[in-house]
């Protein structure tokens, strides 16, 4: 037994010795470290990539002495000789202003450097994002050219290129590792309620022009393409939490909270995973605008027709002969919704290169990707009137093979709706369930005369008087606000979409 457990230890023994670590930082000129630096083992396939403090390890089967290739984007290619395991390396890498040859591909689908793209790309890249002073990288997008940003709520915000600035812009795309993850209800992009992860993003590139002979129509107003992170290249387990208070007039003081945790790994050169999770809640400002919309005075009191801006149900009027027009009562927001929000995502992959160990350096970094991402919560969409999106669910299945000179991809989303509602629609829903506006229009009439014949009140006495005869003691609906005011039926809605091109770039 002892002998057989010392062949072991010796065969294991040999195995580590086989392999040779690399441990190092990489630095700019002014001694900033450079998160998303490449290292790469000269002749030969291992790599690895820094963190974002700068730091990086690496593992490689090749025996001293070698070289090693660090390079950045927009910095200058340093060698480094490596005579021993186990050495550590600091590496200084000189600014070097080549933006021109920055490898993008979004202006093309497939990877070319941004001077021979055929129209402008804005790009964010890793330092850029790490760089930022928004709260996160996706607000962070509004500091480039020719971005505008329309913020719905807290957790809502929606890009807007070459001067169409709507809240919904249903001409403008959104891909993530080339998904279009636009809702397939709404038909248009939900910010990043189901996009990416700020430990998880890679690079954004924009086109802020037309793209629709490489997209379709919906890119009309241009098109973003975030990449996610590959778990060959950024491994490890990464976590932020952000929290903070808001606090609102009418909303109050709350507690604002956001988590996000990244773990990815590479098993063997061939096959790597990761996984990440996000949560985020708060309290959405509550809209309470109570003048009217066409200028009158404020309250039913004042006004007979009263419509206020963030009243909801008042919207519906009725003209009655020797009155004028009246319309029925209305709702404020916090009638008709909680505003608590909140977001949770969730994505897996697998990563599988069949031949990264192979001599057929065509085939070497050929990829099979298995996706699959979640998105779920609560919002608040202002657009023409104002959303609540409560439970909503959309996810999101992608197969891909990855060359260099071609992919393959398909994918397929899917959507529930939850209990979401339009705030307006359901204010005035909640009053017919209660009352018809016929029944409700003519018990106002009834009673508006014969408190000025029978009991000789006055115009504003009698519409007083009126109005809570008609009303009659109308609540809201038991529960309400709930999930749910008007039990209405979630629905599913299912987006298929199956890409594929294939492109040999030593044609172009």
């Amino acid at each position: 037994m002892k002998i057989y457990l010392f062949i072991i230890s010796l065969f294991f023994c040999g195995i580590t010795y086989s392999q040779t670590s690399i441990t190092g930082s990489v630095k700019d000129n002014k001694d900033q470290p450079i998160p998303g630096a490449n290292i790469k083992v000269v002749g030969d396939s291992a790599g690895s990539v820094t963190d974002i403090d700068g730091n990086f390890s690496l593992t490689t089967t090749k025996k001293p002495p070698f070289e090693i290739e660090v390079s950045s984007i927009g910095f200058g290619v340093k060698k480094v000789n490596i005579t021993s395991n186990n050495q550590k390396v600091a590496v200084a890498l000189s600014d070097e202003e080549n933006k021109l040859d920055e490898i993008v591909i979004s202006a093309s689908r497939t990877p070319e450097r941004i001077r021979e793209s055929p129209v402008t790309i804005e790009r964010m890249t890793l330092r850029d994002i790490k760089n930022t002073t928004s709260p996160t990288f996706y607000e962070g997008l509004e500091n480039l050219k020719e971005v505008h940003f329309n913020t719905s709520s807290f957790n809502f915000k929606s890009i807007n290129t070459r001067g169409f600035a709507t809240v919904a812009n249903t001409r403008f795309m959104q891909l993530v590792d080339g998904m279009d993850n636009s809702s397939p209800a709404l038909n248009f992009n939900l910010g990043n309620l189901i996009g990416l992860s700020d430990l998880d993003v890679h690079s954004v590139e924009l086109l802020p022009g037309a793209s629709s002979a490489l997209y379709g129509a919906n890119a009309f107003n241009g098109i973003l393409f975030m990449n996610s992170k590959n778990p060959f290249e950024f491994q490890g387990i990464s976590t932020y939490i952000k929290r903070g208070i808001t606090n609102h007039e009418v909303a109050g003081t709350n507690e604002f909270l956001d988590f996000g945790l990244r773990a990815a790994w590479a098993f063997t050169p061939h096959f790597a995973a990761k996984a990440n999770f996000t949560y985020m809640r708060a309290t959405e400002w509550i809209a309470a605008d109570d003048r009217d919309v066409n200028g009158g005075l404020v309250g039913h009191a004042n006004n007979r027709n009263y419509d206020g801006l963030n009243f909801f149900g008042d919207e519906v009027s009725n003209f009655i002969s020797n009155v004028g027009t009246i319309s029925r009562d209305g709702y404020r927001e916090q009638d008709l919704n909680d505003n608590e929000i909140n977001n949770v995502k969730f994505d897996a992959s697998i990563h599988i290169r069949p031949w990264a160990t192979s001599s057929n350096q065509y085939w070497k970094d050929t990829e099979i990707i298995a996706q699959h991402k979640v998105g779920l919560g609560n919002t608040v969409y202002q657009g023409g009137s104002r959303y609540a999106l409560r439970n909503f669910f959309m996810s999101q299945t992608r197969a891909e093979i990855k060359h260099k000179n071609f992919f393959i991809r398909g994918y397929v989303s899917a959507e529930d709706a939850g209990d979401s509602y339009d705030m307006r629609f359901a204010a005035i829903n909640i009053n017919r369930r209660a009352k018809s506006d016929v029944q409700w229009f003519t018990d106002y009439a009834t009673a508006y005369l014969q408190s000025q014949i029978g009991l000789g009140f006055n115009g504003g006495q009698a519409d007083a008087f009126a109005r809570g005869f008609a009303t009659n003691n109308i609540t809201t609906v038991p529960g309400f606000p709930g999930t749910n005011p008007l039990g209405l039926t979630p629905f599913l809605m299912v987006k298929h979409n199956f890409s594929l091109e294939l492109q040999n770039l030593q044609t172009l």
